[in-house]
């Protein structure tokens, strides 16, 4: 088994078998919905990078459905109106993140119930997936039911892709391990603001929070678990 450590690849020494025992493993996979991937100038919160990891994402999820890796589907949804957010407490993203990338003509329909910006852009198995629907700001844990449907899974350790590395993934990172859940970071999985910024992320989550690695060195080792000859 190996991992990326401060951004170097390394063997890891015994000790990390449980971050990579299948059988306590749920995949949360973050906000990979139409308001961030949609390549129109209408997409209300823009994650472009995200777009080139959709097919690899659905080939990862179709090997975790084949090996019974639960895959749990989480995105941001708000209620009409805009009391969860732009007329309500607005959220901080909102405000500072256009200093860099400039104003977001929709950002208000972001995520809003109802819209098309909640759909997912990846696929969705209604038989095998679970979802979760009410994260409301950067965290999958706020104000989700996730902690609460892991513990009833019986599952220790949360592997992570989708977007952004720099905000969604690394606040999912930062409470899973804070909430005592081994964290796994799916680097090839992940997309961010830019390269930088998915690079110093990385480089937090391997420093602080957990693992990262590549979608073929955990499915390798899962293989070997749950896989017979």
């Amino acid at each position: 088994m190996y991992a990326y450590v401060y951004g170097e690849r390394r063997p890891l020494p015994e000790g990390f078998e449980a971050f990579f025992d299948a059988r306590r493993t749920a995949v949360i996979s973050i906000d990979m919905h139409r308001g961030h991937l949609e390549d129109s100038p209408d997409c209300p919160c823009p994650a472009p990078r995200a777009r080139e990891i959709v097919e690899p994402i659905n080939r990862f999820h179709a090997a975790c459905r084949r090996l019974g890796v639960p895959i749990i589907h989480v995105e941001t949804t708000l209620r009409k109106g805009g009391v969860d957010d732009v007329k309500g407490n607005v959220a901080a993203w909102r405000k500072v993140f256009p200093l860099y990338v400039g104003p977001i003509p929709n950002a208000d329909a972001h995520a809003i119930e109802g819209s098309r910006w909640t759909e997912f852009v990846t696929e969705v198995d209604p038989e095998h997936d679970l979802r979760v629907t009410t994260k409301k700001r950067l965290s999958v844990f706020y104000p989700t039911d996730l902690e609460f449907l892991l513990r009833n899974l019986h599952k220790e350790t949360v592997v992570l892709n989708g977007g952004f590395t720099d905000c969604c993934v690394l606040n999912a990172a930062f409470d899973a391990s804070n909430r005592d859940f081994r964290v796994v970071a799916l680097r090839d999985l992940v997309r961010g603001t830019n390269p930088e910024m998915e690079d110093a992320a990385l480089r937090i989550i391997s420093l602080h929070l957990g693992i990262v690695t590549d979608t073929a060195e955990v499915l390798r080792v899962w293989r070997s678990q749950l896989v017979r000859p």
